[in-house]
């Protein structure tokens, strides 16, 4: 067995170890028979972390899938879902304003207003009534944002249109049933013209199958203390956000040599997610640093990582 590919296993074996194991314990996505769509990753978290995510979300109607300007989203029935992978984790997904995207202002409705059963908003608009109190009970401006427009007359029904999202009101459902919610999902993504086949339904995806939304990097160097003439080698592991490997990425490491020259090394990731850069020098002074940046892209997405060594001996 030759060095190099003692190293490379070696290196692959911790990383499984240390990254894989968070996600050896819960499928990070779930297929929903209604629609026929899978919801996966910071998307699956977002959804199952509201208690009323059908109701206010509904089901999904589409993948998620990549924008022309790179930004990954996934369209629900009432809601579209996009990802900042830049953001803290937590934060990294936010929904579309699809109420103001969608509004366009008419004539609003003469309604006596009891201001006892009603609330008003920094817009200027009152929620009264049953919109109110679905308002406050399914999430108020966290979830719908502001109301952007007073009571209107719209496909023979009363709506009212918020930041992201329209209530209809229905006079004919039971009392507890009587406010919905428009599907500006749908709405939206007719609206921008997104691609019909992005409806159609998908066979149930498994760990193997699902999309890569996020890449993440890792590199380090087999030697971390290096001599003033050697020969080194860089290692970069790229992965994405289920912790599977990522090939044919694009990687480019920057090394910065004491004397602030700089020198650029290229390498696509193989099938194990893997590049390796070997390089050599000479004369490097004593107790100096190397220090190396990383930047790998896998089509849309980018990823950063940072490796240093030190010259000792």
């Amino acid at each position: 067995m030759s060095r190099r590919f003692f190293i490379s296993l070696l290196t692959l074996l911790l990383v499984s170890a240390n990254w894989a194991a968070p996600f050896a314990q819960t499928a990070d996505f779930k297929y929903f028979d209604e629609t026929g769509h899978n919801v996966q990753g910071d998307f699956l978290k977002f959804y199952t972390a509201n208690p009323n995510a059908l109701l206010v979300f509904g089901y999904p109607i589409s993948e998620a899938f990549p924008t022309k300007s790179g930004l990954t989203v996934q369209y629900f029935q009432r809601a579209r879902f996009e990802l900042h992978p830049e953001l803290p984790e937590g934060q990294r997904v936010t929904l579309t304003a699809l109420g103001a995207e969608t509004y366009k202002a008419q004539a609003a409705m003469s309604i006596a207003v009891n201001k006892l059963a009603c609330k008003t908003f920094a817009t200027g608009f009152d929620v009264c009534y049953d919109f109110l109190q679905f308002y406050e009970k399914h999430g108020g401006v966290n979830q719908f944002g502001n109301p952007i427009s007073a009571f209107e007359y719209r496909d023979e029904k009363v709506v009212q249109y918020f930041e992201r999202a329209r209530f209809e009101w229905l006079p004919g459902r039971p009392e507890s049933q009587r406010v919905v919610l428009t599907d500006l999902g749908r709405i939206y993504f007719d609206k921008l013209g997104e691609d019909p086949a992005l409806l159609q339904p998908v066979k149930p995806m498994d760990n193997s199958q699902s999309a890569i939304l996020r890449i993440k990097a890792r590199a380090f160097l087999k030697k971390a203390i290096a001599s003033t003439d050697d020969a080194q080698a860089l290692f970069i592991v790229l992965q994405d956000q289920n912790s599977r490997p990522v090939s044919n990425a694009a990687c480019n490491a920057s090394l910065l040599w004491p004397n602030q020259r700089t020198e650029t090394l290229s390498v696509n990731t193989n099938a194990n997610g893997v590049g390796i850069l070997p390089f050599s020098f000479s004369q490097q002074p004593r107790g100096s640093v190397v220090y190396i940046n990383v930047a790998c892209q896998y089509k849309t997405l980018t990823a950063n990582t940072v490796a240093s060594f030190r010259i000792w001996y």
